[in-house]
């Protein structure tokens, strides 16, 4: 998808009124180019930054970028559960010396303010 077209669809969902669901799915489809490393983060990450790594990974491995509403409910019940073992895996490993070198993007500034969120995060 072309940065224009990202831009125009930002654009378009910024000006309604914030609908969270809305703008998370529109965050996945537009914003997420790689799945950040969550391990470390301080605060630990949120059930949000999990499940939206779930989907990128959901995503990255199918090749599908949007599915269409035939296949929606595989995408999101697989991304569910690799939330689910991702939140696991997180909880049993020990903490990292370091913290990793990338911020998620929910807990960037600049990504909340164009998705019309809150600079705090959850």
């Amino acid at each position: 998808m072309g940065a224009g077209r990202e831009q125009r669809l930002l654009d378009a969902e910024l000006a309604r009124p914030v609908d969270i669901p809305r703008i998370t799915r529109l965050y996945d489809e537009c914003m997420c180019r790689n799945i950040t490393e969550l391990r470390g983060l301080e605060p630990p990450a949120t059930r949000e930054e999990i499940e939206a790594a779930a989907r990128q990974f959901v995503r990255k491995v199918t090749g599908v970028g949007k599915p269409n509403p035939m296949i929606a409910g595989a995408f999101d019940d697989a991304a569910l559960e690799i939330a689910d073992i991702t939140e696991r895996l997180l909880g049993a490993l020990p903490a990292r010396r370091q913290p990793p070198k990338t911020v998620p993007p929910l807990r960037r500034p600049e990504v909340r303010a164009r998705l019309g969120l809150s600079n705090a995060t959850t």
